[in-house]
Order: C-alpha cells, then structure tokens, then sequence
C-alpha cells in the first residue's frame, strides 16, 4: 500500500494518520499501545508479542489482559510509559492528550498515530504497523481477510431495500455518528440510511425532536455487558414516541460494542451484527406491507 515503505538502508517507515513519516531503526521490538483499538491492530497485525504495555479496558485478544497498564486513553502515566523504554507507542489520534505525547516525543520516543475511519483504513493500518514491527506477512495476510468479509457484507446486501436507520452513540447528550464515521459507512454497506449522515459533525448532537422529524425505521446502540441495563433504559426511552416507525414496528435494537466501536479486524463481526439488524427491521416493514388475510390492498 502506498503509505507503506522503506526508508534509508531499508529502514521500516510507514506514515501515519497525521500524514507524517515515522521510520524505525530497526522492526520494534517495544510496543506500548495506548487505546483499547490499538492494542488489538497490534496483535492482528502481528506484533503481540512485542507489546510491553496497554492501556485500561485493553481487553482483547486475553493476553492482552497480562500486560502492564500505564493508564488509560486520556491519562497516560509517562513516567511508567518511559521507564518501559519502548522503541514504538501506538497513539489515538483524536483521543489520547495531546500534550503528554507531545512530551514524549521530546524524549525521542517515536509516536506512531492511527484512526482508522474507512474499511481500507483499518487494512491499511495493520500493513503500516506490521511494517514497523516486522511482521508484513502477517498482517497482510490479516488484512485481505478483512476486506475480503467486509466486500462480501457488501455485496449481500447491495440490492436490498433501504432502511431509515438511527445509530444512538449516546444519550446526555444525545449523539449519533455521521456518514464520514467508521459505522456511518458499515450502515450504508448494510443497506441502511443513516438519517444523520449528512451532518458536518462527525458525531453530531441532537434531541428528541430531531429523531422524530427523521423518523427512523430502526434504532440501535452498542453496549457492553457491564452497560447492558442502560442502553436497554436509552431504547425504551423511544418507547414513548409510539408514532415513530421504529417504535411502530419493534424494530430497537442492540448490538456488541466492541467489535463495532473499534477500527480493528473484529469490526468485521460488529459489522455482521448491525446488518443483521437492519435486515430484521426491513423484514419486519415488508411483513407489515402484507395485507391481512382476508382482506385486500
């Protein structure tokens, strides 16, 4: 890929998502990865066992649970971090603090930044960082597969009717995700419209009244284990709305968090599980199309 290359005396380079070229004096052999997602395009792309730390709610796959923490996204302890002496640190872009990693790199650490808002970007990234820690193979490999099942999701579901979909990121504030979002694009490859996809925003805030004059023919969410109770509390919150279509046809759902909210290989899965539930919605409009028995259109 284009943003993957070799630097003076082959040195392993790639370019990050801040567009600046990080090159290594060598493959990395000490990797903190320092958000939940990057810890993951870590191991897919390789380099598991040339992490040294991670960061809280790094949880995936288990053996990431082992390693030491130095933090978490938004709080990093520098002082842990650097005593590591790590010759790689995967940053968040829009996450982590700006400030400590700016210090970091002061240091002579170098910051490699990845977010991945595209499916290519999440394949594109594992070959970057598999570049850098010498593990290309792998992560190639990696990669194809990934764009391989996310093609296919597309191409099942290019020809179904769309369906008016509500992807609730929050609820005080409430918060969707555009289309230039990550989801935003999982949603249309479902064959859903995202009905605040046109927001310049990439995560837009909204109210009540803005849902309703959208009227979408399906709500979702994500949710966690330990967050289950209340994303079931912010879907029966619609329940009171009884003319809004989704509400209309039962159609509010929920789905894992994880794999959807991460730009890493499982978002395959998480993609899997909202197409599945737009389809419900739209089987379900197409039931209630059906005239009664007995009676006529």
């Amino acid at each position: 890929m284009s943003s993957v290359f070799a630097g003076a005396r082959d040195q392993p380079c790639a370019v990050d998502d801040l567009e600046r070229k990080v090159c290594l004096e060598a493959p990395a052999e000490r990797i903190v990865a320092l958000s939940p997602g990057a810890t993951e395009l870590a191991f897919a792309a390789g380099a598991g066992d040339k992490v040294v730390a991670v960061v809280e709610h790094s949880d995936y796959p288990a053996r990431a649970q082992e390693l030491p923490s130095v933090g978490n996204y938004d709080r990093i302890d520098l002082e842990a971090l650097v005593g590591l002496e790590p010759d790689l640190v995967i940053g968040w872009e829009t996450g982590n603090p700006g400030k400590q990693l700016e210090m970091l790199e002061s240091l002579g650490t170098q910051v490699f930044y990845i977010e991945p808002r595209r499916v290519d970007g999440v394949a594109d990234a594992l070959t970057r960082l598999g570049r850098l820690a010498g593990s290309e193979a792998t992560a190639e490999q990696e990669a194809e597969t990934f764009l391989a099942g996310m093609a296919e999701i597309k191409e099942r579901y290019a020809e179904r009717e769309p369906v008016r979909t509500f992807y609730q990121v929050w609820d005080a504030p409430l918060m969707s995700l555009n289309d230039e979002h990550l989801i935003g694009r999982a949603i249309a490859d479902c064959g859903g419209v995202n009905v605040f996809g046109d927001r310049p925003r990439l995560v837009p805030r909204l109210d009540d009244e803005a849902v309703l004059a959208a009227n979408p023919e399906v709500i979702i969410t994500s949710s966690s284990d330990a967050d289950e109770n209340a994303r079931n509390q912010w879907l029966s919150h619609w329940q009171q709305y009884q003319s809004l279509a989704a509400v209309e046809q039962d159609s509010l759902y929920t789905v894992p968090a994880d794999p959807l909210v991460r730009p890493t290989p499982r978002f395959l899965q998480g993609a899997q599980s909202l197409c599945e539930r737009i389809d419900r919605a739209r089987q379900k409009r197409a039931r209630n199309k059906q005239p009664r028995e007995g009676g006529s259109e």
